[in-house]
């Protein structure tokens, strides 16, 4: 089941008496423990038959004796286990999971990792008694269709350019990116279109100086443009880090190394092949045309120098405009 899933099966009080939470992205986790945490049980009941366990501080007993416990005044008894990664011998809950109390609504929260399925005892247990939600990170390339779900699960749309350049500045935080998607949806009018002006007012990315706009004018080796972002960026360290710009270059130039072998292809397969929206496969091919492999490759040696500069390394001058200025300078020429 995934998490949208979960939470619908909670609210339509469909319980089970285990959830184990697993995977990379914690995001989706949070989200099921958070609606749990607030709403399986009203507010007085949750003082008598609620408790919180954090795996660092909590051994497997402690657990076992809590989910063993009859509820209070209630239907159900929820034990919430956070941070189960942390906890040294969660394993010895395998016989609670292979015979869980129906009383008892036991979460458990498994982020950052996946759970060792090797442990085939334990993971048979869960399996056979427990609602199971894995997480995987997303990749890059899937961030920007994921902001324009969300969008829309807040009955707003959102174009393929702004929520690419939503993604290139706020990366793959799914956390950071839902809490700014709800700041949209509170200040634009419902099933109205969020537009670059909207993410500039109340997120506060420069329509005209962000990573889209930076490598647009790379790709079409627009100095003047190239210059003035550059500048923006060293006199906005704290919205524009260098080294995530860094990243960017190295993933952009990437892109256009593999756009050199697929660049006569239809749009579709090209954008494929790069990861990326076909609305940008355009882009992509241009960029193409005005480098070639020689020169992509110096791209990448550049971005290499760059990064060893920005962290001080054979380099007197550490400052971010001197460091952008020489990189453009060498790209250029």
């Amino acid at each position: 089941m995934d998490y949208k899933a979960i939470i619908t099966s909670l609210k339509n009080k469909d319980f089970s008496p285990v959830y184990f939470l697993h995977g990379e992205e914690p995001y989706f986790i949070d989200q099921v423990v958070e609606y749990a945490e607030k709403n399986i049980l009203v507010k007085g009941e949750r003082s008598f038959n609620q408790v919180v366990l954090y795996g660092k501080e909590t051994n497997f007993k402690q657990v076992f004796d809590q989910a063993r416990q009859f509820p209070m005044m209630a239907s159900y008894r929820v034990v919430i286990l956070k941070e189960a990664q942390s906890m040294k011998n969660l394993e010895q809950l395998e016989s609670y999971f292979a015979n869980p109390a129906p009383q008892t609504i036991l979460i458990v929260a498994h982020k950052h990792k996946s759970i060792d399925k090797r442990k085939k005892k334990l993971w048979n247990a869960i399996k056979s008694n427990a609602i199971v939600l894995e997480t995987k990170k997303l990749y890059d390339n899937q961030i920007p269709a994921y902001i324009i779900s969300l969008a829309k699960e807040h009955k707003l749309s959102i174009d393929n350019k702004t929520a690419f350049v939503i993604a290139e500045h706020l990366g793959a935080d799914l956390s950071k990116i839902a809490n700014e998607i709800e700041k949209l949806a509170l200040n634009v009018e419902p099933n109205s279109s969020i537009s670059i002006d909207h993410v500039q007012e109340f997120i506060g990315i420069s329509k005209d100086y962000n990573v889209f706009e930076f490598q647009k004018a790379l790709g079409h080796k627009n100095k003047t443009k190239a210059y003035q972002i550059i500048k923006y960026y060293s006199q906005n360290k704290k919205a524009h880090p260098i080294q995530m710009n860094i990243g960017s270059l190295y993933g952009y130039f990437q892109k256009l190394f593999i756009a050199k072998k697929y660049e006569k292809g239809d749009d579709r397969t090209f954008a494929s092949k790069l990861k990326v929206n076909p609305f940008f496969a355009g882009e992509y091919k241009q960029a193409a045309r005005n480098y070639s492999v020689p020169q992509i490759k110096n791209a990448f040696k550049l971005i290499h120098e760059m990064d060893k500069k920005s962290k001080g390394v054979e380099s007197r001058r550490a400052d971010d405009l001197g460091i952008y200025q020489e990189f453009l300078y060498k790209l250029f020429t």
